[in-house]
């Protein structure tokens, strides 16, 4: 959800703008509710009472900078998916078997190439080692290289180039072997 657009709503509840607010936004799995004013057979002003809810569990976060997959609630690394489980995938977003995501370790600007003239670093369809260099995050000014940490395939670009990530950001579809 763009940062500027939830300011943006939260200063008109503030100002009483708004009376009831419903925002479902299924693909970050998250829908929250607000209600202000009375309440069914109450004559009384109620505070606004919002509701969170996580739909399809707790959200992605790497399990170190550069992992690959995520951590789950418990702090223990998610394996899997419901599609590799199915053996089966694609047809509801799911990832086909043996997928993975490569997490973006930190908040900044992803480049797929050294300069704005060189060639991308990687491209679907590339094999990588350990230190192969995926992509550059910027951060703060300083050129950060992301480096694969494992072998592999390149499945899926998922982020253009000079686009600003976040941490935990799917980057790539990758395949390890």
């Amino acid at each position: 959800m763009d940062l500027k657009l939830l300011q943006k709503i939260l200063r008109m509840m503030s100002r009483g703008d708004v009376r009831e607010l419903e925002i479902d936004d299924t693909e970050a799995g998250l829908r929250i509710h607000v209600r202000r004013g009375p309440g069914e057979g109450q004559g009384l002003a109620q505070q606004p009472q919002p509701v969170v809810q996580w739909m399809g569990g707790p959200p992605a976060m790497p399990a170190m900078p550069g992992a690959v997959g995520a951590v789950d609630a418990v702090g223990t690394a998610a394996t899997g998916s419901a599609a590799g489980e199915a053996g089966e995938g694609g047809d509801d977003g799911e990832m086909p078997a043996g997928v993975e995501e490569f997490l973006s370790p930190m908040v900044g600007t992803f480049y797929s190439s050294p300069s704005p003239d060189a060639d991308t670093f990687v491209s679907a369809g590339d094999t990588y080692g350990e230190d192969t260099v995926l992509c550059i995050i910027e951060a703060m000014k300083v050129m950060n290289e992301i480096k694969a940490e494992s072998v592999g395939e390149i499945v899926e670009l998922l982020v253009d180039n000079s686009e600003p990530v976040e941490f935990g950001q799917p980057l790539f579809l990758i395949k390890k072997r």
